[in-house]
């Protein structure tokens, strides 16, 4: 029987922009989204899996209707990546303000999930551009011209 946190072998069945369907043990099948196919951003999934290929996954959710959701990347956490060359020590870095809002930056994004992620970046994306909405409107609005109303 499956249970969530397993990992199984499975066989992908067929691909969609937004996943990889995978025929798993018992005869059951669950989807794997684009979003958790690589650590590493997918554009295209054909890039990355192929049908009738063998799969590693991780049973991430079972849905009370019975939809099974599955993880490569976290079917592959407890690997060690594979690299052309050796990865450097990471050394703990330093907080600088941001000058552009006065504002240090945030914390690191090691333990946020993807929502959270798109979620902060969101935020930060809808403050900008309000701020260079401001911007734009003080810089062009209001009726005073330099140019004055001369006789054209």
């Amino acid at each position: 029987m499956l249970e969530v946190g397993q990992i199984v072998e499975g066989i992908v069945t067929g691909l969609t922009t937004f996943g990889a369907f995978v025929a798993l043990p018992d005869g059951k099948s669950g989807m794997v989204h684009i979003s958790e196919v690589s650590n590493v951003f997918v554009k295209e999934i054909k890039d990355h899996l192929t049908e009738g290929q063998d799969v590693k996954v991780k049973i991430i959710a079972i849905g009370d209707d019975g939809k099974i959701s599955l993880s490569i990347k976290k079917a592959a956490e407890g690997e060690k990546p594979v690299s052309a060359r050796p990865r450097r020590p990471q050394q703990p870095r330093k907080s600088t303000p941001n000058v552009w809002q006065g504002q240090t930056k945030k914390a690191p994004t090691e333990n946020l999930t993807f929502e959270d992620m798109m979620a902060r970046f969101k935020q930060t994306s809808d403050e900008k551009m309000a701020d260079l909405k401001h911007a734009g409107e003080s810089k062009h609005g209001g009726g005073y011209s330099r140019r004055g109303r001369g006789n054209n």
